[in-house]
């Protein structure tokens, strides 16, 4: 049954490469990085092939896991610094990321498409002697094809959510196999390592989420509060925003503005009705930028973007007259968690899971949490219990208790406080890790 699921699985694969090509050449219009070396994508390579097995291969899909590998490179290359990385991704924006973490000697290329013959192509050129999947990037042929090479893979800051583990139990001729293939899993909770043994993993330890060890741009954060402390008011954000939330939080900073002689005037609702606010938002995605000016402009809210400002918006007319900032910038979130009071965390107003709150947290800034953070749901509840992050039913009520927040100095400067210790109770993540990956390196 295993080997047939194989068969059908790996047919597909090879049928969809012409519609893959269709659908980067279509991402290719709004974001140019995937227009970029796609050949790498099936296995094809202008790099030189290693004959010696020395790289070390980390597959960092996305920007997320991209940020996450680079806190656990430093500590690698620094305990073995004749390290060389061929360094793999899925995403534009997670090979942009990855582009700064080479030095030379590294290798960084597309992750293979799972087809048979892609995968032994990328296999057989590079020859890798350790393979490190960030997160959860499991893929039946790549996976098999390694533990027919003997080569090892780990699976580091392993995480599984309940919905992800309910889909690949219903594929379980498929996901049994894989997961059984790879040679560790060091998952980031208990929970995670219990859903990975559900699925036969190899769980070798449980060691915390790394993202808890990173450490926010010092610079950024500063530069960030210095920017807050010069506008003597409120600032809300909306981080790591995503499609289908947006539009209830334009309505909502939309309810709390008044309209005087065609100019909008945003004022905040706890208590203080003559106290102004600024409304910060950063989608999640950069291809998005634009649609959510559009988006913010369509509620008749005038928007002011990150990437006009010289400098302190304080000192920025246009800013200052804006309803909406628009964060459309990469590599800035200190900054932004810097400049604002309490954040709402995006993807939890909508059943998609949540995004990372920890960032969130080390900068000591408060987070207003939907529903939805099944992705992070330990992290998130740790958060809560401690008073780093409030939850809250809606988009409504967030803004509501975001701004209630941030207009209240001590019920503030405790969630801060709170958010700060959060963060730094939950560190250590990467040194267990590297202390594990020992036997392999």
């Amino acid at each position: 049954m295993n080997a047939l699921a194989l068969r059908l699985y790996s047919l597909l694969m090879w049928l969809g490469q012409p519609l893959l090509r269709r659908k980067l050449a279509r991402r290719g219009q709004q974001e140019p990085g995937y227009l970029e070396a796609v050949d790498e994508r099936f296995g094809r390579y202008q790099q030189p092939g290693e004959a010696t097995s020395e790289l070390v291969w980390v597959h960092a899909v996305s920007l997320g896991e991209t940020r996450t590998a680079a806190m656990l490179l430093k500590a690698l290359r620094a305990q073995y610094p004749g390290l060389r990385l061929l360094l793999t991704h899925g995403t534009a924006t997670g090979r942009a990321e990855g582009a700064s973490l080479l030095r030379p000697g590294d290798v960084q290329v597309w992750q293979p498409w799972d087809s048979p013959a892609a995968v032994a192509r990328f296999l057989d050129h590079f020859q890798p002697r350790l393979g490190l999947l960030m997160e959860t990037e499991i893929w039946p042929n790549l996976v098999g094809a390694a533990r027919a090479r003997s080569l090892p893979l780990v699976l580091v800051n392993g995480r599984l959510s309940e919905k992800s583990l309910q889909q690949a139990l219903r594929m379980a001729p498929l996901s049994r196999p894989a997961y059984g293939a790879l040679s560790a899993v060091y998952a980031q909770t208990e929970l995670d390592a219990s859903r990975f043994r559900q699925l036969g993993a190899p769980v070798a330890g449980v060691f915390g989420n790394l993202k808890f060890d990173a450490t926010p741009d010092a610079a950024q954060l500063a530069q960030g509060r210095a920017w807050r402390q010069a506008l003597a008011q409120p600032v809300l954000m909306f981080a790591s925003s995503r499609e289908g939330e947006e539009d209830a939080f334009f309505k909502e900073i939309k309810a709390v503005a008044q309209v005087q002689g065609g100019q909008s005037s945003i004022n905040s609702v706890a208590n203080e009705p003559a106290r102004t606010f600024k409304a910060l938002i950063v989608p999640r995605h950069p291809q998005r930028f634009d649609a959510v000016a559009s988006q913010a402009a369509q509620h008749g809210l005038r928007v002011s973007r990150r990437s006009t400002w010289a400098g302190n918006p304080a000192n920025d007319q246009e800013a200052m007259d804006a309803d909406v900032w628009l964060g459309d910038s990469l590599g800035e979130m200190a900054l932004y968690y810097g400049l604002s009071d309490v954040a709402l965390l995006g993807g939890s107003f909508a059943p998609l899971g949540g995004q990372n709150l920890i960032e969130a947290a080390a900068c000591g800034c408060p987070v207003v949490m939907g529903p939805h953070t099944f992705n992070f749901a330990e992290a998130a509840g740790q958060a809560e219990a401690e008073g780093a992050a409030r939850r809250v039913a809606s988009m409504a009520e967030a803004v509501q208790a975001g701004l209630g927040l941030a207009v209240d100095p001590a019920a503030l400067a405790q969630a801060v406080a709170a958010a700060l210790a959060f963060a730094a109770r939950h560190r250590g993540a990467t040194c267990k890790t590297l202390e594990s990956l020992r036997t392999y390196l």
